[in-house]
């Protein structure tokens, strides 16, 4: 009878000692637990999440410690990545905490096959397919160290690895397929080691705020002087 009472009371006394054997072997119960993280294409993640939507992953992840968050971004560059004033279909959003939702980057109207440029001049860290969509990544010249680093999808590579790029080179098209957006768009991510940052703000105000050309009439100037200005 009192055999049988000890055989039912073992089962129960299992976690109990199991957790007391991982606290003893100095095992982290945490360290020991999955960490659950959502990629961040679309609005609270899931699929259509890119590499720059990844908490510490995608192409050219840096493991180097990030200077604070609150650095600021060097405005270094000197053109937008597709078009010349292009809208803004959704904004960067950071997330509250690390694997929390947002959206890492920015996404920018353009359509399928438009060239797609560096903004800043730097090097290919990145080019080929990430979960069956075209990326390019560029190191940015004099960002610090780590340097910044801009992210482009889904984007079929026209520049190789390794390949030093200037400020408005193309350096892909734009894919058909594979934009998370409800129309065509490009990503463009910005990081510094593991630390997401707002890609818009590489570019200076006089960029930002750039609309499309347009001649407006001469007022207040007397005809005679405007034929001879020069260039006229």
């Amino acid at each position: 009878m009192r055999e049988d009472r000890s055989m039912r009371t073992w089962p129960a006394l299992l976690p109990a000692l199991t957790v007391a054997l991982m606290v003893a072997a100095g095992v982290s119960l945490g360290a020991a637990l999955p960490v659950a993280t959502a990629l961040d294409g679309g609005p609270g993640g899931g699929p259509g999440g890119g590499p720059d939507d990844r908490p510490g992953g995608g192409p050219g992840g840096s493991s180097s410690t990030a200077p604070p968050a609150d650095t600021p971004v060097p405005a270094v560059g000197r053109a937008w990545p597709v078009g010349l004033r292009p809208s803004v279909i959704r904004g960067w959003e950071p997330p509250a905490t690390t694997y929390g939702r947002g959206h890492r980057g920015v996404d920018l109207t353009a359509a399928p096959g438009a060239p797609v440029r560096a903004v800043a001049p730097g090097r290919i860290s990145f080019a080929g397919r990430v979960a069956g969509r075209g990326v390019v990544s560029v190191e940015l010249n004099g960002t610090g160290d780590p340097p910044l680093r801009t992210t482009y999808e889904p984007v079929r590579p026209t520049a190789k690895k390794g390949a030093e790029v200037t400020a408005g080179e193309v350096i892909g098209v734009l894919e058909p397929t594979g934009s998370h957006c409800p129309a065509s768009c490009l990503h463009w991510g910005l990081r510094r080691a593991d630390t997401y940052l707002d890609p818009l703000s590489l570019l200076p105000p006089w960029l930002l705020g750039r609309g499309p050309s347009r001649l407006l009439p001469v007022i207040g100037v007397p005809e005679s002087e405007v034929r001879a200005a020069p260039g006229r």
